[in-house]
């Protein structure tokens, strides 16, 4: 039995000193932190709104959604721009490091407990020499937002 290979590229980025990974055809830009407004009665992890070129894009701190220790940010903060569907949505990450190439081969499924953060959150996880990246599913994450 042969299995096609196919490569999945994805960005990398650090959450709580964990690295995870979102699939690059998903990611519209990595900006700088930017000021953003405040939208009342929204989810706790829902920061606010930011006006990017011109959209109106939710900004959603990973953290905060992960129900992680929530720490100040600094000059490594970063907003990744996701595209999903018809929406497009900003997630507040501790940094941006990186884009790389995975073998599906180097994927596995979803393991039972994932440290801190919600198996429900995690699709897979990739090990690439000493790193272990969890791929994140990023629809689940933005579930309580495309219910509107």
């Amino acid at each position: 039995m042969s299995v096609a290979i196919s490569n999945v590229k994805v960005i990398v980025f650090q959450l709580a000193y964990k690295e995870y990974a979102v699939p690059v055809e998903q990611v519209r830009s990595i900006e700088k932190l930017m000021p953003f407004t405040r939208v009342p009665r929204t989810e706790s992890f829902v920061k606010g709104v930011v006006n990017l070129r011109g959209l109106v894009t939710p900004i959603i701190d990973l953290r905060d959604r992960f129900e992680l220790e929530v720490t100040p940010y600094d000059e490594n903060t970063r907003i990744i721009i996701i595209s999903l569907t018809d929406k497009e949505v900003g997630l507040i990450v501790d940094a941006a490091n990186d884009v790389i190439d995975l073998q599906s081969d180097e994927i596995e499924p979803q393991p039972e407990v994932v440290g801190t953060v919600k198996a429900e959150f995690i699709s897979g996880v990739a090990k690439i020499d000493r790193r272990l990246l969890l791929l994140l599913q990023l629809d689940r994450i933005l579930t309580p937002l495309n219910q509107g």
